[in-house]
Order: structure tokens, then sequence, then C-alpha cells
């Protein structure tokens, strides 16, 4: 008997622990996103609009790769085998069709701390300048470039450790203002650290605390030493790139293919540069030999990996959120999904692989990825394409570039970090919106531009969670009563009798980034909900009304209840008389929710908002003004809706 209950475990256990082909191939398609849809992909509508933003976005990665590289104080070539590897290995685990990934200005300000740490300009004599063990590049040049590929080495373990402990999950922590100032004040770092290009100046390498202050005083106290060729040529190619691009922003409708102005640039500069001999004759600096071909792989020196630590954090870190927060933008742009967790492995993946490729840290850029959204992308098969036009300039076209100046480099770099600079702007914004995020941005930016992007990064998600437990406190939480979804029948009168659902939804607690994710996302299955069983039994002309009963701890509810009442139409009622406070996280979501909503033809109304929501609603989305979606009650939202749908009267009215 004991032999056969064993038995009989055995089986069950096998049974339970015996993975399936479905269970194999979901997982699959949840770690590798380009087999969920790359078989579905459209050669007929998508091939051209993806080959067109392929070849543009090559355009930027070439240019971009070799300004980064030499930001991140590497030889220029190493930066094409950045714009390379990381944008497939990111196609294939990564799940934001419209994210251009490669070198990212942020991480490799960051990444040149190792570099000129570890291996200082000063060290450059020390070493033997003709070596042909890599590409013909000294060994100076080899041993920064192995500092820079332990960084994004360690930097992509991190990010894949993070993916591994589940902590996608966490990233609420990373609320829009934070990310918005740190990238502004990152941003503001890379600038400065291109003045020594745009006015022609030698600067020693000055980072750590104050670093930012110190390189201004050190620019004015040598105010003489700039060369005026180098300044003026850094002023035309900066307002060059700027006309033609609001030039094609603005035209862009009219036009089919943009033109590439960088492209253009650095063409014309290179070859009136080589016609003057501007290096010689007025000693402008130029990029200089690049080499042809891709070096064998190699893995990165080990033993650095516990002197680039901290550096390593501050890529994963920087480089992540900044990634997350373009990959979220583009999903809720292009109306599709994307798993916080699995971009930790594709951006893990994306730094640690191409490390054995000789790759600087890499990330998502704003700056590209906008141009992906202008070019009309439609997959990543973009950035594949633009793959391809790397290759053929790392091979064939990369030598030519020898002529290229510097500050020209210098002013793409300046006009490419646009997107991040205006982002100023978004103060007025806060302000209206929530002065405390206001405050967020301005205290986060400070401390960025005084130490660097990791440490305001660090330091706005510990003023948020410490603002945030000092306003808990304040609510009224011996108030709240169980989040509650009431449902009305508002008989109308037409050719055909109809009823005419409105669903209420109460909203009892604070809509913080704390919670709001999940109160979104309960929300929107409500709505996807209603939708699709309305769509199903259209014709079910009556049904057993039902109640929804939610609680809502961290912002969240769950149903507790059967199938809802099928009716032709539905109307939504959000309840805000329990609402103690709201950041701009908050706000944002309720514009979105209505903004999707009039997407469907459902309406959406508010009821009892306090004065405060409704002026930050306003400024925050562009709402209808045509007709009220704010009042003073829900009964008044209801009477509204009940003269509009012409009813005689209300029945079926139920709550639980």
């Amino acid at each position: 008997m004991t032999g056969a209950k064993r038995k009989k475990k055995s089986v069950l256990w096998s049974k339970m622990h015996t993975p399936h082909c479905e269970d194999i191939r979901q997982w699959c398609r949840r770690r590798l996103p380009i087999l969920e849809w790359a078989p579905q992909y459209n050669l007929k509508e998508n091939l051209l609009p993806d080959t067109v933003s392929g070849i543009m976005l090559a355009v930027q990665q070439v240019t971009q790769g070799l300004a980064f590289a030499i930001l991140s104080s590497v030889h220029p070539v190493f930066g094409l085998y950045g714009s390379l590897f990381p944008a497939i290995i990111y196609a294939i685990f990564g799940m934001g069709r419209h994210v251009a990934t490669g070198t990212f200005a942020l991480t490799s300000l960051i990444s040149a701390n190792a570099v000129e740490r570890l291996v200082p300009q000063s060290s450059q004599n020390l070493t033997m300048q003709n070596n042909s063990s890599l590409l013909g590049l000294s060994d100076f040049e080899v041993q920064r470039i192995g500092v820079a590929a332990a960084v994004s080495f360690l930097g992509g373990v991190i990010q894949v450790a993070m993916f591994v402990l589940q902590l996608g999950s966490a990233t609420f922590l990373l609320t829009e203002p934070v990310i918005s100032a740190m990238t502004t004040g990152a941003a503001t770092h890379v600038v400065t650290s291109q003045v020594k290009y745009l006015l022609g100046i030698k600067i020693p390498y000055i980072s750590g605390p104050l670093g930012f202050f110190y390189i201004y005083a050190y620019v004015f106290e040598n105010i003489k030493s700039v060369r005026l060729e180098a300044l003026l040529l850094s002023l035309l190619s900066i307002v060059v790139l700027v006309l033609v691009k609001e030039l094609n922003e603005q035209f862009k409708r009219k036009i089919k293919v943009v033109l590439p102005v960088d492209l253009v640039l650095i063409i014309a500069a290179s070859f009136a540069c080589y016609c003057t001999n501007m290096e010689n004759t007025y000693g402008l600096e130029v990029v200089g030999h690049i080499p042809k071909g891709i070096p064998p792989p190699s893995i990165p020196p080990m033993n650095l990996l516990s002197a680039v630590v901290t550096e390593a954090f501050g890529v994963a870190l920087v480089g992540y959120a900044a990634s997350l927060a373009l990959a979220q933008g583009s999903a809720k742009k292009f109306k599709y999904s994307v798993d916080d967790n699995q971009e930790f492995l594709a951006h893990g993946l994306s730094n640690v692989i191409p490390s054995f490729f000789y790759c600087i840290p890499s990330a998502a850029a704003m700056g590209r990825t906008a141009g992906l959204y202008s070019t009309g992308a439609k997959t990543q098969v973009a950035c594949l394409i633009s793959c391809i036009f790397i290759l053929i300039v790392i091979y064939a076209i990369g030598p030519l570039l020898y002529w290229l100046p510097m500050c020209v480099l210098a002013s793409i770099i300046v006009v490419g970090l646009k997107g991040m600079l205006i982002q100023f702007r978004d103060l007025k914004k806060y302000w209206n919106v929530d002065k405390i995020d206001w405050g967020i941005w301005v205290s986060t930016y400070i401390f960025t531009i005084c130490f660097a992007a990791n440490v305001g990064l660090l330091f706005g998600v510990a003023c948020t969670i410490a603002i945030l437990i000092g306003r808990f406190p304040r609510a009224k939480t011996l108030s709240i009563k169980n989040m509650k979804e009431m449902e009305f029948k508002v008989k109308t009168e037409t050719d055909n009798e109809s009823t005419h659902q409105v669903k209420i939804i109460s909203i009892n607690n604070p809509l913080v980034f704390l919670n709001v994710k999940k109160f979104h996302i309960d929300l929107k299955n409500i709505i996807q909900r209603e939708n699709a069983t309305n769509h199903l039994l259209d014709d079910i002309s009556k049904c057993e009304q039902n109640t929804l009963l939610n609680s809502l701890s961290s912002g969240s509810y769950n149903e507790d209840a059967s199938q809802p009442c099928l009716t032709e139409k539905w109307s939504l009622i959000l309840d805000c008389s329990g609402l103690t406070f709201f950041d701009y996280s908050g706000v944002s979501m309720l514009v979105e929710v209505y903004t999707d909503c009039k997407d469907m033809n459902m309406d959406v109304s508010l009821a009892s908002c306090p004065d405060s929501l409704i002026k930050a609603m306003k400024y925050c989305g562009n709402l209808d003004s045509e007709r009220p979606i704010f009042f003073e009650s829900v009964s008044a939202a209801i009477s509204n809706i009940y003269s509009n749908k012409s009813s005689n009267k209300l029945t079926d009215h139920s709550e639980v």
C-alpha cells in the first residue's frame, strides 16, 4: 500500500514539474519579444517606413557614436561599435518597438569618470603609440577602452541581477519629475563637457563634487585662450543644425524624407577642413584616424571590476531610468505594453554582450527615439536596418572622417541634447499641477549638477519617498470607505427601447506614484471588460445586475463579483469625494483615462473634485470644452447623463 502511494505521489510530482511545450513556448515569447512581433510583421505596410527610418537613424547613430565615444574618453571608433551591437541585442530582448538603443550621453559621461581616473591623459606618453594588436591602436587607447568595457560589463551584470530579483516592480519610485530633473541636469553636464571643443580651448579633466562650477571658473580665467576659428565654426554649426531641424519638424507632414542635416554637416565640414588644412593652419582639433573593421571579441579586464563599481551602478541606474521612460512613452503613444522587468534584462544584455566587442555603456537616447517617431518607424526592424548601414561605415566610410573637426562634433552633441534641455519648461507644468513635485524637480536638478546624475537620481527618489511619508499621515484615513462600484440603468426612449448603464467608481485614497499604476491597470481592465462584453452580447436585452466590492489598499481595487450588467451603452463616473491628495502622476493618469475613453466614444464624468484637481487637469490635458465633465456631486453627473439621453425614469438602482 505504501509503495502504491509513493508511486502515485511520484507520478503527480513528475506531472507538476515536467515542463510542457506550451509552457516553454510562452516563456520564450515572454523573454524574447521578437518572437511575438516578428512573425506578424507586415512587409507591404511596414518595410518601407522602417527602411527610411533605419537610414535616418543610422546617420544619427554614427554621428552620436563618434561624439559619445569621445565623451567617454575613448577612441571614436569604439562609438561605432557601441552603436551596432546594443541595437541588435535590444531588438531581440527589448519590448519598446520605437526605442533606439546605442551610445548614450549620460552613460558615456559616467564611464568617462572611470576612464580618466584609471587611465589618465598623463599616462599617454608612457605607452607605445604604435601597436598592431588591436586595429593598430596604441596601448593607451586599448587600456582606456578596457576600462569602459569593464564599466559596461559590470553595469549590465547589475541590471541582469535586478531582473533576476524582479526589481522592475520597484520602478514606480522613478517618478516623472525625478527622471525629468535628472536627465536635464545630466544634459547640462554633457554640454559643459563639450565647452572645451566648442571654444577650442585646452581644459584639464575636472570631475567630482562641484566640478561643474570649477570647469566654468577655469574657462573664464583662461578666456583669452579661446580660438576664434573654433568658436565661429561651432556657432555656425549650431545655427545650421537648429534651423534645419526646426524646418524638418515644421514641414514633416509635407515632405516624406527629412534632410539628414547631421550627415550633410559632417561631410561639408570634413571636406572644408581637408581643403583648407584647418588642423595645421588654424590649430583645430580633428577626429583623427578611424581604423576599418571590427576586432575579434575579447573578455573585458575582470581585474578592473572592483575599481569601477561606483560607475557601474551609475550606468545601471541612470541608463535604465532614462531608457524605461522612453519605452513607457513609446508604449503609451502607440498603444502597447512594456514589462518593466523585461527591460532590465534587455538593457542588461545590451551592456554585457557588447562589452566583449569593445563597446562603451549603452542605453536608449531621447533624440534618436524621437527621430524614429518623426520618420514613421513601425517596429525594431528600423534599428536592425540602421545596423546594416553602420557596418558599411565601419568597413568602408570610417577612415574618411579623419578631417572632421571636433568642434562640429561637439555642436552635434549639444543640439542632440535639445530634447533634454527644454525639459526646463516642465517647471511651469509642475508648478500649476503640484508645487511639491516642482520642489522635487528643482532639488533633484541642483543635486545632479552639483554632484552627478546617479547621485541626483538617488536623491530624487529618497526625497519623493520622504515627502510622501510626510503627506500620508495628514490624509483623512479614518473616514475612508471601501471603494465601491455602483451601477445604474438609464432607460432611454428611442426607436428601439434600450438601456444605458452608468458605472460609478469611488476613489477614496490618495492618487500618487505609489498606487497610480495599479489603479490605472485595474480601471483599464474594467473598461476593456465592459466593451468586450457589450460587443459579444449586444442582443441580450435583460440581465442580472451585479455589484462589485472593491478594497483600495495602495490605491488598487480587487473585483469580487460576477459578470457586470450587459447593456448597449455605458458611461463612467469617477467619484473623487474621497481623494485626499494627489501628485503629478495621479493627475496624468486621470487625464489619460479621460483621453482613452473619449477615443472610444465613451462618456467620462468626474464628481466632487477639489478645485485644485480641476485646475491641474485642465492645465495638464486637452479636455473637451464643449460638454461638462466636472460636477459638484454624483447625482449632478447622473442627472446630466439622464437629460442627455432623454430618459424618463431611473430604474433598477442597486448598490452593495
